[in-house]
């Protein structure tokens, strides 16, 4: 049959076709930044000036018409969406309550932003409380470079959150989110989140930080220090003499490469200790002397370095040369390079919250999931990890090494007050249910898959996941493609129960009973969330044999595991089917117990059915 398309109208059609495909977006892609900052501290007043050249790569397929600048600050403002929802939530932070509503205008936080310029000429700015939005003068293109240029002023607000001057503990500048900092753009749009409190989401790029203060202070945090020898501060090289500031102020100059953040903490009591790994690696530690901190803060130095070379061994090799431990915040807060502790603490709570915020360096720091939308991929990760190094450098040779993040998302889970790990960490609608969902929960899912795929794959799959996705913002789906491609097994049903619906896992022994010379064995599943089971089977003579029963749609099994009883039986269970029942080739005589995952890894709600004792 002859076409009823003209010729010149089926080249049209062909033409507009490949336009089409042309303009469709494909693939990944990350924006780069390259920030150039000097800025001055006013000790008294508690205000700093500064400016700012930002170098932008656009590296998306957009045409881009508007920016945005979080202006984090803005949030320590009576009336702001962080002191609203801190005074409304069902749960309020005890931290925050109703402080940030009764501040003063002299204990307020502000960041202020004038003469915006993109390549020299003025951009249309509007602050909305702690969002800038930008109307550019002209598109930034895609696979085009442009350079922001700007003046900024703020006000440090009382110490309230993370953030802040004169804290509890005496520490004078806590400065996180001090900056007019660029929100991140990708393949999902625009991240221009209000700062209610919770996560960040940046860009990576390189940072040149230039800051002026009253002479006695010293500072510690992001970065490598450019003028050590003019600074002094224990940071000059051994020998070195320091010339004496002629000055009221000093300029501490740091660069640091290939972050998405920059931190730093001020006080002019710091006791300033370094110690220098075999490796190579400086670790900075950064504390008021007192007796509340010394002796405890002395004895850190001894465990900082440790968790380092264990993290490194086991999740990735840490990328940086060096390490900072501020004494400061409001807890413990994780920035590139650095934290942001409290330091008057006893010695098993001071090294614990070190080890969790270092371990901040590989998911927050590295692999920076979007905090926002994925907080359990760096708060549950990082939880799992710090167990494991607490586990190793304090010598404590646990064996329920994450028994406490498997009962605070039962805990969850049974509350009533649970939602999906999907969930955005701003949304959730309560406190209790994001903290579980986040930090519990999502150490659970990395604990758990090692239960469905095997321990021994799971570390692998996890050091693979770091050298593969690091510096390239991963989400759910590539760290579940880099288990499937280290296990052979399918693992999205995993992925959409647990991440993505509150269903539970409950499963239980409904019978086992004589049948002639062998015995049968039905287990039951009553939870919504399907699994696969370990069966272990442990004889009146002292052995043990296992029931393996991986699910149909697992496609294929793990690999036995070492410490495991022998595997004598394999079979695949559907899930559409409650019940499964296998016939054991041993007499109900010789039969101790049967237990379903003597190991503690499935995270079963009702763990009272899942044995039964002869």
């Amino acid at each position: 049959m002859k076409s009823k398309f003209s010729k010149p109208f089926a080249g049209l059609f062909l033409c507009l076709l490949g336009s089409l495909q042309v303009v469709g977006q494909t693939g990944r892609f990350q924006q780069a930044v390259d920030y150039k900052m000097d800025v001055s501290m006013d000790v008294e007043s508690n205000q700093y000036s500064g400016t700012q050249e930002l170098v932008y790569t656009n590296n998306s397929p957009d045409t881009l018409t508007r920016v945005f600048y979080h202006l984090y600050y803005n949030a320590f403002q009576p009336g702001s969406m962080m002191d609203v929802r801190s005074r409304t939530i069902a749960d309020p932070d005890r931290r925050v309550g109703d402080r940030i509503a009764n501040l003063q205008p002299d204990e307020i936080g502000y960041l202020h932003v004038k003469n915006l310029k993109m390549n020299g000429k003025d951009a249309q700015v509007s602050e909305v409380g702690t969002i800038l939005e930008v109307e550019l003068p002209e598109p930034i293109l895609p696979n085009s470079e442009v350079t922001f240029t700007l003046e900024f002023e703020g006000q440090v607000p009382v110490q309230i959150r993370r953030s802040g001057r004169d804290s509890e503990e005496g520490v004078r500048y806590s400065m996180s989110q001090w900056y007019p900092k660029l929100a991140n753009y990708d393949e999902q749009g625009w991240h221009a989140n209000p700062y209610i409190g919770r996560e960040f989401y940046g860009i990576w790029g390189d940072f040149d930080v230039k800051i002026t203060i009253d002479k006695n202070y010293t500072i510690g945090g992001t970065g490598y220090l450019q003028n050590p020898n003019e600074i002094g501060h224990g940071y000059e090289d051994a020998g070195v003499t320091v010339p004496d500031a002629s000055g009221e102020t000093l300029t501490w100059h740091f660069k640091a490469p290939m972050v998405h953040d920059f931190m730093w903490g001020a006080d002019d009591k710091y006791q300033h200790d370094k110690v220098e790994m075999d490796n190579g690696i400086t670790v900075h530690h950064f504390f008021i002397p007192g007796e509340k901190t010394s002796g405890n803060w002395e004895k850190l130095k001894e465990f900082t370095p440790k968790a380092i070379e264990y993290m490194s061994e086991h999740f990735g090799q840490y990328p940086y040369k060096q390490f900072s431990v501020v004494q400061g915040g409001d807890g413990g807060m994780e920035y590139a390079m650095s934290t942001l502790i409290t330091g008057e603490r006893s010695l098993p709570s001071l090294v614990g919250v070190m080890v969790h915020e270092l371990a901040h360096s590989w998911y927050h720091g590295v692999l920076a999931s979007n905090e926002s939308l994925y907080p359990w991929m760096d708060e549950g990760f990082t939880s799992y990890a710090s167990n494991l190094t607490m586990n190793e450098i304090m010598n404590r040779n646990s064996s329920s090494i994450h028994a406490g993040s498997y009962r605070g998302y039962i805990g969850l889970a049974k509350s009533g007050v649970e939602e999906p790990m999907s969930t955005h960490s701003d949304h959730y609608h309560t406190n209790r249910a994001y903290g579980s969902a986040a930090y519990s929960k999502g150490a659970v899912f990395m604990e758990q898959l090692g239960y469905v795929i095997g321990a021994d794959v799971r570390d692998r799959g996890l050091l693979r996941y770091f050298n593969e996705w690091k510096f390239k913002h991963p989400n759910v789906n590539d760290l579940i493609r880099i288990m499937e491609k280290e296990s052979g097994l399918e693992l999205d049903w995993y992925k959409e129960y647990f991440v993505y619906s509150t269903k539970t896992i409950d499963y239980g022994i409904k019978e086992v009973v004589a049948d002639g010379d062998k015995t049968s064995i039905t287990l039951e599943r009553i939870g919504l969330m399907p699994m696969p089971l370990d069966v272990v089977v442990t004889y009146k003579d002292g052995s043990q044999e296992q029931i393996y029963l991986p699910m149909v749609i697992m496609r294929g099994e793990k690999s036995t595991e070492s410490g495991m009883p022998e595997r004598i039986h394999s079979e695949d269970w559907p899930w559409t089917n409650l019940t499964k029942t296998v016939i054991l080739s041993k007499e109900l005589e010789s039969i101790q117990s049967v237990e379903i995952d003597p190991s503690g890894r499935l995270a079963d709600l009702e763990r009272e059915n899942n044995k039964v004792e002869f």
